[in-house]
């Protein structure tokens, strides 16, 4: 079944997580101004290592930038550090992690632009409105998981987690020579609710922050002779 805004919407709804096919979420989209969609993917090839890995490793790239978002519109804020308590990161939480900055060109581009315009009607629709703030605060995170040969790559080092925050979107920008990385759901309970791959571009998974667990096993190179990576934007909103 095709699944348009308002079917994503009714599974959210009902199961706290929705996983939309690449062509119905490039569908969606579109009709917020999707365009440009090459150029905004080759800018993933343009990150700095994340040297906080507190188990030391080095196969994650990424860009951070902060965001305000109110019905009147969605403004980029001073830069700022990304911040999870233990509570919700026990791998490399209770401190500031202060990652480069997403480019300027990338923070005004049209596919972003779509992309935080659709959240926000989105999950500012999804929350009831005795809950719903004047204005979200939103991050997003730009990565790209590294394996080869000698290390796999960890998309959630952490395991299955939540993040703190109210709602949660994945986004599959690409993957090149990669094996797994399933995406796991849970409940409050750790039982599980449902599991997929990511696997062709604008791929997507939506999670209630507040309702479900997410994962993500580690991913390895098909080929062990090349390296591979797993390129995804992940938006975070916030009640501010």
């Amino acid at each position: 079944m095709n699944q348009s805004f308002a079917e994503i919407g009714r599974v959210m709804s009902r199961d706290g997580f929705a996983f939309v096919h690449g062509a119905d979420m490039r569908a969606v989209l579109k009709a917020a101004g999707l365009r440009e969609w090459d150029d905004f993917a080759k800018s993933w090839d343009d990150l700095g290592v994340d040297t906080y890995m507190a188990d030391g490793g080095r196969y994650r790239r990424r860009r951070f930038a902060v965001f305000r978002a109110t019905p009147e519109g969605i403004t980029r804020k001073p830069h700022q550090p990304h911040y999870q308590s233990r509570d919700y990161n026990p791998l490399n939480g209770d401190i500031e992690r202060w990652f480069e900055p997403v480019k300027p060109e990338i923070t005004g581009h049209p596919a972003l632009r779509a992309v935080l315009d659709t959240c926000f009607r989105l999950f500012h629709g999804l929350t009831p409105a005795a809950t719903r703030p004047a204005s979200w605060h939103v991050e997003i995170h730009q990565f790209r998981i590294e394996a080869n040969g000698a290390e796999a790559g960890q998309p959630t080092p952490e395991g299955m987690h939540r993040d703190g925050v109210d709602w949660v979107l994945v986004l599959l920008i690409d993957r090149v020579n990669i094996a797994s990385g399933e995406t796991m759901i849970a409940d409050q309970r750790r039982s599980p609710l449902g599991s997929f791959t990511l696997t062709d571009p604008l791929d997507a998974a939506v999670t209630d922050d507040n309702r479900v667990y997410h994962g993500v096993t580690p991913v390895t190179p098909l080929d062990l002779s090349r390296p591979g990576h797993r390129d995804v934007l992940v938006v975070t909103f916030r009640r501010e």
